[in-house]
């Protein structure tokens, strides 16, 4: 049986998602599938300019994982540009890091990222919040 695969940490999510050959419709192309942590891996390596180890760091992957996501998006990327196929941005195995939470004095409902999440709530100021995803308070400092 094989291993299963490990969500990829995902900081972006694009707001266009599908891309055709100019004057060609969506019927007459072949697609190909870009999956989300593709894209992300392809945004760290060659937009921000991180390392390798700094990219497989932010997606909290090993080195040879980001290798092996990288290396298959600009395979399909180039694919994609070379045959004149439609690129479709969908799918893949990510979390994006942030957390759903509820305030116990308010009873509003928030997504956070973790890393910013400062244990109150942001209408009502209380500190009785919890995590969805523990349910459990949460008490990050």
């Amino acid at each position: 049986m094989p291993r299963p695969i490990k969500c990829r940490r995902v900081e972006f999510f694009p707001e266009h998602t599908y891309f055709l050959p100019l004057g060609k419709r969506k019927c007459e192309v072949e697609e190909i599938a870009l999956k989300i942590e593709e894209l992300e891996a392809m945004r760290l390596k060659d937009i921000e300019g991180l390392t390798q180890e700094e990219c497989a760091e932010r997606m909290q992957v090993s080195r040879q994982t980001f290798q092996n996501i990288i290396d298959n998006a600009r395979k399909n990327v180039a694919i994609a540009l070379t045959q004149g196929n439609a690129i479709h941005i969908c799918g893949g195995h990510y979390t994006s890091g942030s957390c759903r939470f509820k305030c116990l004095s308010c009873n509003q409902v928030y997504d956070m990222n973790c890393e910013h999440y400062r244990n109150v709530c942001p209408s009502c100021g209380s500190n009785e919040v919890i995590c969805e995803k523990r349910n459990r308070l949460c008490h990050r400092v």
